[in-house]
């Protein structure tokens, strides 16, 4: 496992705190813009991602890149998960990998 570049485990209410910063969230697709998707965070907010290719609307996509506004990335990364995840197992991981249990995450 490569730990010289961590992303930290985030939502979009927790993606402010790491600007400047590599980040890791789920979003599902809302829309794609000419290399820009629009989607629903794990919290239920919108996540904007630059620098992506286009995927399907309401498809699950994992975002690795620098967190560069309180709500936007900029991808390195992405990985389609398809039409099923677990949102609201994602959340309570980027809550607990952000809180009590910081210590145990990169």
């Amino acid at each position: 496992m490569d730990t010289s570049s961590p992303a930290v485990f985030v939502n979009a209410e927790i993606l402010k705190m790491y600007l400047g910063r590599r980040v890791r969230a789920v979003i599902q697709v809302i829309r794609n813009d000419a290399g820009v998707i629009v989607g629903q965070s794990t919290d239920g907010n919108q996540i904007t991602v630059k620098g992506a290719q286009a995927f399907p609307p309401s498809h699950f996509v994992e975002v690795i890149g620098i967190a560069d506004g309180s709500q936007s990335i900029r991808a390195e990364i992405c990985t389609d998960f398809g039409q099923s995840f677990d949102m609201a197992a994602y959340n309570g991981l980027c809550q607990l990998a952000n809180g009590k249990f910081k210590n145990l995450f990169l």
